[in-house]
């Protein structure tokens, strides 16, 4: 739809007033001198009659208006020299035929619409070309503040939220289905409750055990950190970064006594409940690794073979 403009600039000229007066001053030297005073196209006297002059020269008014009169825009006749002639956009009109183009009221002095060559009043041209508004179907006056979304519109008043039924005006809003709500009745009615701070998840967020969590509220219970994009692991159901778990519940290197983080991938060797990382599995008194080779024990120890046979 063309937006609306309204426009008022009519140029109303009765032609026969304006120029009179020199003529008659003209007319009536030329009486008192004895000369002639004929109109320039037809060449009738003009003395004792009315006539009208362009730019110095006079002319009769039936020779002015087959010259220069403007034709009516609606009646196509003449607009003569005692006629208003009102003139919009190098167009003319008389005054009884200036009117809406559909309900033929006079738009004189009114505020008018033009469309497609065609004069219209408000109303008509509201009807006709104005959006109707999605709540109340009535038609939104031009110059109303009005609201659009998705090629839509709405009277400002009409754009309300579907849960409070307070106009949302130039407020954020969000569409769910075939409704809109202002972000406090969202939350309210719709979003998820972070498990942690009891807030409203409006954006992103993380489901854990089937619970909803703001991403800055899922933190490792042990130093706090965010574990949102990170691997992590968890312990009766509460969740770790995997230096903590590690730090707290993995099984400790007999050889150097540190956690064993198998949770990231390092290897580790087992044997009778105990744990080496795989570069510790060491003999106890040559320090000969023995990751892939034959061992043998004496008491607590782990010996390669050949300390083995010494003992």
């Amino acid at each position: 739809m063309c937006p609306a403009v309204w426009f008022l600039s009519l140029e109303i000229r009765p032609l026969c007033g304006n120029l009179f007066r020199e003529a008659q001053d003209r007319r009536w030297g030329a009486k008192m001198a004895g000369e002639r005073f004929d109109c320039h196209y037809c060449k009738d006297t003009l003395l004792g009659k009315k006539y009208i002059l362009k730019e110095d020269t006079q002319y009769c008014t039936r020779c002015y208006e087959n010259l220069f009169a403007n034709c009516c825009e609606h009646c196509s006749q003449p607009i003569g020299c005692n006629s208003k002639d009102l003139s919009y956009k190098d167009r003319h009109w008389h005054e009884d035929c200036f009117q809406c183009a559909q309900c033929s009221r006079s738009l004189v002095e009114k505020p008018f619409a033009a469309k497609d060559d065609q004069l219209l009043c408000t109303d008509c041209y509201s009807n006709e070309y104005s959006s109707k508004c999605a709540t109340c179907k009535k038609t939104i006056m031009p110059g109303a503040r009005k609201m659009e979304y998705k090629g839509n519109s709405w009277h400002e008043t009409c754009f309300m939220c579907h849960r409070c039924q307070q106009p949302i005006g130039t407020k954020s809003f969000i569409p769910k289905d075939s409704s809109y709500f202002c972000v406090a009745c969202f939350e309210k009615q719709f979003a998820y409750q972070c498990c942690s701070c009891k807030k409203a998840i409006t954006t992103g967020g993380v489901t854990y055990h089937d619970k909803p969590w703001h991403r800055e509220c899922f933190l490792c219970i042990g130093c706090k950190k965010q574990l949102a994009g990170q691997r992590f692991t968890s312990r009766e159901n509460y969740p770790y970064c995997l230096d903590c778990f590690s730090n707290l519940y993995a099984k400790k290197c007999v050889g150097c006594t540190k956690a064993i983080a198998s949770l990231t991938g390092a290897k580790y060797i087992s044997f009778e409940e105990r744990q080496w990382h795989s570069e510790c599995f060491n003999c106890m008194k040559c320090s000969v690794s023995l990751a892939g080779r034959g061992f043998l024990t004496h008491r607590d120890d782990i010996l390669c073979t050949d300390c083995g046979r010494d003992k």
